[in-house]
């Protein structure tokens, strides 16, 4: 089968495209040939060696794949054959090798797909989905004015749907461009704004009556998190999802203290429980197959263009999204 693989950090020129053999599931596992493959931002950072956490070299990206059922290992329920299924390879102590033709995995940890959810769209709840939906566990938004940082991308996206239906007041999109920001009011944003713009603090605080957003929900990390705050409203919180990647200064949390602001981290793994992983992608499929939230296509990449998917990350060219379909 094809994979994807790097062996040094870099550019993303450095990954390519090998043959391995074909995994024979174990005890208990099954085989799932992927039909699409999560690209996600973390990965164009560790495959630069910018993420939180090196990895051991080679590594194999990918930690979400949707696709069928081929084979049944020993002792592994044989009915699963040929069901459409997504697994999270992130939540179940595999967190890698999902850029790849095939994945063998514990056939207890599958996800079956309900049929109106497409391989492609059932990457977006699994890395990306938990997030949005344990950072608004972390700060609910219900009756508050929030803000979604890189409202756009495959978390923001999600973020601003989400926050709407946990009953925000008002939902402000922070977006690079007039495009991302009119997919943001189309997902439910009630306002857009233009966080390359001098002063686009003033258009929250004018937005909000003056006193700036309750929460901002925080993914991109560096400037924009030292931008954010004079956008944040007195007792207001800055929730900071951007692992690695801390802008701020002490100056700028004494400041923070001053005015009886809160720094709230996020980081996903610790917060989930196998049984709750099952139970949040359940709910993230049917919402998905109902319509209620939708999953922005950013575009589909085959392996060989792998390089290319991370480029159109990297490049801040994606909306929704990232897939690989091998």
């Amino acid at each position: 089968m094809k994979a994807v693989q790097f062996t040094r950090f870099g550019p993303p020129d450095v990954l390519e495209v090998v043959e391995l053999p074909v995994p024979e599931p174990g005890p208990g596992e099954v085989l799932v040939r992927v039909h699409a493959a999560g690209v996600n931002f973390f990965e164009v950072l560790m495959r630069a060696d910018r993420y939180a956490a090196t990895p051991d070299l080679p590594m194999f990206p990918g930690v979400e794949v949707a696709g069928t059922i081929e084979r049944a290992g020993p002792g592994a329920d044989r009915s699963l054959i040929g069901m459409r299924v997504a697994v999270p390879l992130f939540a179940i102590g595999r967190g890698s090798g999902g850029y790849a033709e095939f994945v063998a995995v514990d056939g207890g940890a599958v996800m079956q797909l309900p049929d109106a959810v497409s391989f492609e769209a059932a990457a977006g709840p699994m890395v990306q989905g938990l997030t949005a939906l344990h950072l608004l566990r972390r700060s609910p938004a219900k009756g508050k004015n929030v803000l979604v940082s890189a409202a756009a991308g495959g978390v923001g996206s999600l973020l601003v749907q989400l926050a709407r239906r946990d009953g925000a007041k008002m939902v402000i999109a922070a977006a690079s461009s007039d495009e991302k920001r009119a997919l943001s009011l189309s997902l439910g944003a009630d306002h857009a704004v233009d966080y390359t713009a001098p002063g686009w603090q003033e258009d929250v605080k004018r937005l909000t009556g003056g006193l700036g957003a309750d929460i901002i929900y925080e993914t991109v990390g560096g400037v924009f998190s030292r931008a954010a705050l004079d956008a944040l409203a007195p007792c207001g919180e800055l929730v900071l999802a951007a692992m690695g990647r801390f802008g701020l200064e002490a100056a700028d949390v004494e400041h923070m203290l001053d005015d009886n602001q809160s720094i709230k981290g996020f980081s996903l793994l610790p917060l989930l429980t196998p049984q709750g992983v099952r139970e949040d992608l359940a709910a993230l499929f049917e919402l998905t197959a109902a319509g209620a939230v939708t999953v922005i296509d950013s575009g589909r990449f085959p392996l060989h263009q792998a390089a290319e998917a991370h480029r159109a990350i990297e490049g801040r060219r994606a909306v929704g999204k990232v897939v690989l379909v091998p």
